[in-house]
C-alpha cells in the first residue's frame, strides 16, 4: 500500500518539531485555562494572600498548642520574594503558582522522555480516566514533591544508582521538604523501591532522604520543630476525627477508582505484547508504589492522588514511548501526525470546561468592604471571624490579607484551640445544625462575626445574633448594637 512521506531532506527536522509541539501546547494548557477566569478553590488562596500579607499564622488563625510552625516555610518564601520583586498582589501571585508549577511537573516528566508525545498520551489517558491532570493545575506546593516523584521514578527505571543521583536525590527531597514539608511521606517511594528488590536505590534513597530533611530541617531555623510539627499535624489531622466525613475532602477515603486498575491491567498486557528490553513491572519501583498507594487510599484518598496516580502516569508515559519506538520511526511523517493528534486531544480534554470545572470561580463573590450593604458586617479590628466552612476562609482571606481580624477556622480544623475544635466537629456532626455553633455564639464579642451558608430565605436559628444576607449563599451574624 502507498504510503506518503516527507523528503529526505525534511524528515531531520520530524523530531524537532515534535519536540516544539510538546512544548507548545503544554505551555498553551495553562494559559487557556487562565483565560477562563480560572482560579483554584482552596490552598492557591491562601498561599497567594499569605504571601502579600507579611504575617505570621497565629496572627491570622486563631490556633491551638497543635500549631508550632508554618509547614509551608519555605513556599510562602518564595512566593514572599516574588512579591517583593513584582509588587504582584495575591491574584498574580496564584495565577504565577499555576503556571509554574504545571510547566515544572510537565517539564520533569519529558526531560526524561525520547519521545515526548508519550507524555499527551499519558496525560490524555490520566484526564479521561480520572481527572487527575486537573490536580496539576491547582498551584500548590505538593506539585515540588510530585515533581522530586517523578524524577525518581524515571531515574531508577533508567538509569544504575550513583553518587550524581544521590547528590540530585538530595536536593530534591530538601527543596521539597523545605517548600511543602511533609518530610515523612518519601517513606512511600522508599518501601516501593525496597519491595521491588532495588535495594542499592533503596540504599541511596535512603541516605538521601536523611541528609535532605536534615538539610531543610536546618533551612527553617527550627529543626527540632519542624520535624515533630509536620507528624503532629498529620497525627491531628486524621487521628482526632470520629468519622471520615468530618475530614477534609482529600483526606477522606476513596472508592477505588476501578478504571485506573483496568488501565493498569492493559499496560501489563501491552508489555506482554512489546516484550521491551525494560525493567520488569515486578523489578519497577512505579509499579509497587501504584499498588500501595491503591491499598491506602482506601484509608486516606490523597495516597493515591498524589502519590499512586503520579506513579501510574510514569508507567502509561513508559510504556507508551515503549510502542512508539517499535511502530514509529523517529523521523516519519506518521510519528509528526501522531504527535499532532495527541497534542490537540490531550489540549481539547485539558482545557474543556466540563461542568465548569476551570469556570466555578466567576461566580464567587466574596466578603469584601467594597461589597454594597456590608458596611459594619465584617469583623472589626481584633476581631474574629467564625465559620464552620473553609471556603469562606479561603475567600475571604485571598481578598482581604491585610485585614486585621483572625479567622477561627483555616486551611486545618485540627489547628484550632481543643474546645474550638470540638465545637466545629459537633456542628459537622448535626450537619450544620444551627444549635451546634451556641458554643462560639456565647464568647462572640462586638468585633466578632459569624457566616453561615445558606438561601435568602434561610435565615440561621440564633435569634441571639442579629443577621444580614451579606452575599449570595452567605449570613453574616455580628451581636445586637444598641438601638441609636
Amino acid at each position: 500500500m502507498f504510503e506518503f512521506e516527507l523528503p529526505e531532506k525534511l524528515r531531520r527536522y520530524v523530531p524537532l518539531l515534535v519536540w516544539l509541539l510538546v512544548g507548545l501546547v503544554l505551555l498553551v494548557i495553562p494559559l487557556k485555562i487562565l483565560e477562563y477566569g480560572y482560579l483554584p478553590a482552596d490552598d492557591a488562596l491562601r498561599h497567594g494572600a499569605k504571601a502579600v500579607s507579611g504575617q505570621a499564622w497565629p496572627e491570622i488563625l486563631v490556633v491551638g498548642d497543635a500549631f508550632k510552625l508554618d509547614h509551608n516555610l519555605g513556599w510562602h518564601a518564595l512566593l514572599g520574594a516574588v512579591h517583593q520583586a513584582t509588587g504582584w498582589g495575591a491574584e498574580s501571585l496564584v495565577l504565577f503558582s499555576v503556571v509554574s508549577l504545571f510547566l515544572l511537573v510537565n517539564g520533569a516528566a519529558l526531560a526524561w522522555l525520547r519521545r515526548p508525545e508519550a507524555w499527551l498520551a499519558a496525560l490524555l489517558a490520566a484526564m479521561v480516566v480520572s481527572d487527575l491532570p486537573q490536580r496539576f493545575l491547582l498551584g500548590r506546593p505538593f506539585l515540588l514533591t510530585l515533581t522530586g516523584l517523578l524524577v525518581l521514578l524515571f531515574a531508577v527505571q533508567q538509569s544504575r544508582p550513583g553518587w550524581k543521583h544521590f547528590l540530585l536525590f538530595t536536593a530534591l527531597i530538601t527543596g521539597c521538604a523545605f517548600m511543602h514539608g511533609v518530610w515523612y511521606l518519601w517513606a512511600l517511594p522508599l518501601a516501593a523501591i525496597f519491595f521491588a528488590g532495588q535495594f542499592r536505590w533503596a540504599g541511596l534513597l535512603a541516605g538521601a532522604w536523611l541528609a535532605g530533611v536534615l538539610g531543610a530541617a536546618l533551612l527553617t531555623g527550627h529543626p527540632a520543630v519542624y520535624l515533630s510539627e509536620a507528624l503532629r499535624v498529620a497525627f491531628h489531622s486524621v487521628g482526632q476525627h470520629a468519622t471520615s466525613r468530618t475530614q477534609v475532602t482529600e483526606l477522606q477515603p476513596f472508592a477505588g477508582d476501578i478504571l485506573a486498575v483496568i488501565l493498569l491491567v492493559a499496560l501489563v498486557a501491552l508489555r506482554l505484547w512489546l516484550k521491551p528490553r525494560a525493567i520488569p513491572f515486578a523489578k519497577n519501583p512505579a509499579f509497587w508504589l501504584v499498588c500501595g498507594c491503591w491499598l491506602l487510599g482506601f484509608r486516606i484518598g490523597r495516597f493515591w492522588e498524589d502519590w499512586g496516580w503520579p506513579a501510574l502516569l510514569v508507567l502509561i508515559a513508559t510504556e507508551a514511548e515503549f510502542l512508539l519506538l517499535a511502530k514509529f520511526a523517529a523521523d516519519s511523517l506518521r510519528r509528526l501526525l501522531l504527535a499532532m493528534i495527541l497534542a490537540a486531544a490531550a489540549f481539547l480534554a485539558v482545557t474543556s470546561d466540563l461542568n465548569s470545572r476551570w469556570t466555578q470561580s466567576l461566580t464567587w463573590q466574596f466578603l469584601t468592604p467594597e461589597v454594597p450593604g456590608l458596611a459594619g458586617w465584617l469583623p472589626e479590628d481584633g476581631g474574629i471571624l467564625y465559620s464552620a466552612d473553609m471556603t469562606v476562609f479561603y475567600q475571604t482571606f485571598f481578598k482581604n490579607p491585610h485585614a486585621h481580624w483572625r479567622y477561627q477556622l483555616g486551611y486545618e480544623p485540627s489547628l484550632m484551640p481543643a474546645a474550638d475544635f470540638a465545637t466545629y466537629q459537633k456542628i459537622l456532626w448535626n450537619s450544620g445544625d444551627a444549635k451546634a455553633y451556641a458554643p462560639w455564639v456565647a464568647k462572640m464579642k462586638p468585633a466578632d462575626r459569624l457566616v453561615i451558608r445558606g438561601n435568602s430565605g434561610q435565615r440561621p436559628n440564633l435569634p441571639q445574633l442579629e443577621w444580614n444576607y451579606g452575599v449570595s449563599g452567605l449570613w453574616i451574624g455580628r451581636t445586637p448594637r444598641p438601638e441609636s
